[in-house]
């Protein structure tokens, strides 16, 4: 994983005409600046960012100043974007340095070198990763919460193909949203039913009727599978879990009433 294969630099350039790569393509610029363009969208960048472009997505560079850089390809990078993204480097330059420093071993002969050169590759990659901005991402989260409490109580809501709309990968985006919320967002959908689940059943009862309407209301489509899941996540049966509670309700006001 994140094995470079390459390392250039480009001397004064003002433009690069449509092409793609098979791998994925880090740009850091070293100089002037330019503006990136693609199918469907275009990016600007200047001195001191770095664009980062996914495998086969077809892309040029232009610039009315011109513009140098370093640029490098990376087989199975272990990037979560699934569309090309800029970031910056920090006040000391540690991605430039890296960049340097892999430009300077992959062209070089010494020996035993791709040791060194698979380093850079994950140093950089991580490097991508850390100095990407977290607001964006906490935002992208926040996003995802809002879909879900909005779309919860639809039986054909698909979070799966609300998902793979965001552009950063699918395991990616559960390992952050796990780390934000303490559960995946598939939990997080799950919660929320059973909550309106539990309070729908204390309040109406737990005839099989009622059961059939909670159910829809929460956004099962099949009472059965409804069922299945109440239990997995409070050790019994709706109707039995909604018994339980009005024979507690039943005492306590017995309860209430004897004193």
């Amino acid at each position: 994983m994140n094995n470079i294969t390459y390392v250039g630099k480009n001397l004064i350039t003002f433009s690069m005409h449509l092409h793609s790569h098979e791998n994925w393509e880090l740009i850091y610029c070293t100089g002037g600046c330019g503006e990136f363009v693609f199918n469907d969208s275009s990016m600007k960048y200047n001195v001191g960012d770095i664009v980062i472009i996914p495998p086969e997505i077809p892309h040029t560079n232009n610039s009315e100043q011109g513009f140098t850089n370093v640029h490098m390809n990376i087989t199975d990078a272990t990037l979560p974007f699934k569309t090309p993204i800029v970031i910056s480097d920090d006040s000391d330059n540690h991605i430039l340095t890296a960049f340097n420093d892999a430009f300077y071993y992959f062209n070089s002969k010494i020996n035993n070198k791709q040791l060194i050169i698979a380093a850079f590759g994950n140093l950089i990659v991580n490097y991508v990763i850390a100095f990407q901005s977290t607001k964006p991402l906490r935002n992208v989260i926040g996003a995802i919460k809002s879909n879900i409490m909005q779309n919860f109580t639809d039986c054909d809501y698909e979070l799966d193909t609300y998902l793979k709309t965001i552009p950063f990968s699918y395991d990616y985006l559960r390992k952050l949203f796990k780390s934000e919320m303490g559960m995946t967002p598939h939990n997080y959908l799950v919660s929320l039913r059973m909550q309106m689940a539990e309070k729908l059943l204390v309040t109406t009862g737990g005839d099989e009727q009622n059961i059939s309407q909670i159910a829809y209301v929460c956004g099962f489509a099949e009472p059965l599978y409804f069922s299945r899941v109440f239990k997995k996540n409070f050790g019994c049966s709706p109707k039995n879990y909604a018994m339980k509670m009005q024979h507690k309700k039943t005492a306590d006001d017995e309860k209430t009433d004897g004193e």
